[in-house]
């Protein structure tokens, strides 16, 4: 396995840690907004290899105290529960975002005490779905088990869906809310656009808007957050 980035501090992807995050390579899902599209695409070169990982991160014991793993989806890498040992055994608490359709392996690295907090996203409404992730078709069954999985509160979580024009509407997060009531925590992330983007013609929602759909997740989910917008700017 080889590590295709590395931001050595974050405050933001892994809550109430000081945290590196750690990016893997490939990813079965061609989400037209995607902000990593070189990893998913193959185009991005690897930076490190695990035991430069793992030395970095012996030499920062008592700065950071958390990893987050990301991609790509890191679940593809059939290492991975082994990349994690070695980062748990340098005392770190380990972070993981998956797209959810990966189930078998979220729940063998739950179950095996690997990981303390993962990030699931949930790209759009069901009948959606496909069309949002960039794909012809969806295993949403994989999606709802892994939703299942997350929401037996073993490990922390959050669900989170980056709002973007022209996939999400009003009444796809009413559809979301379903999937995932009765759920601890959910993000509402507005798209930024950037060069690494692979598809025009996408916008942000409008803090109104963004405003009009936390509000319909709160009647389902307890905790709902708005990120990448300052929701005091106006409408």
């Amino acid at each position: 396995m080889k590590i295709y980035g590395l931001q050595k501090m974050t405050l933001l992807d892994f809550p109430e840690r000081v945290a590196c995050t750690v990016f893997l390579n490939g990813c079965d899902l061609r989400c037209p907004f995607c902000h990593n599209f070189e990893l998913v695409n193959g185009t991005a070169e690897p930076v490190m290899d695990v035991e430069e990982l793992l030395s970095f991160l012996k030499k920062r014991q008592g700065l950071l105290d958390g990893v987050a793993i990301t991609g790509g989806e890191p679940c593809l890498h059939r290492d991975l529960p082994d990349l994690i040992r070695g980062i748990r055994e340098l005392g770190y608490a380990v972070k993981l975002d998956t797209n959810g359709l990966h189930p078998d392996m979220l729940e063998s690295l739950i179950g095996d005490g690997l990981i303390g907090y993962a990030a699931m996203d949930i790209k759009n409404s069901p009948e959606k779905y496909a069309q949002t992730s960039g794909t012809e078709s969806i295993d949403l069954d994989a999606v709802y088990r892994s939703i299942a999985i997350l929401m037996e509160g073993r490990i922390d979580y959050e669900f989170r869906t980056t709002a973007v024009k022209p996939f999400h509407e009003t009444d796809d997060f009413v559809r979301i809310g379903e999937m995932i009531r009765g759920a601890d925590r959910y993000f509402i992330q507005c798209f930024t656009d950037r060069d690494t983007v692979p598809y025009g013609n996408l916008s942000a929602p409008s803090p109104a808007e963004l405003a009009a759909y936390a509000d319909i997740m709160k009647g389902y989910v307890k905790q709902v957050s708005i990120r990448g917008v300052d929701m005091e700017g106006g409408n």
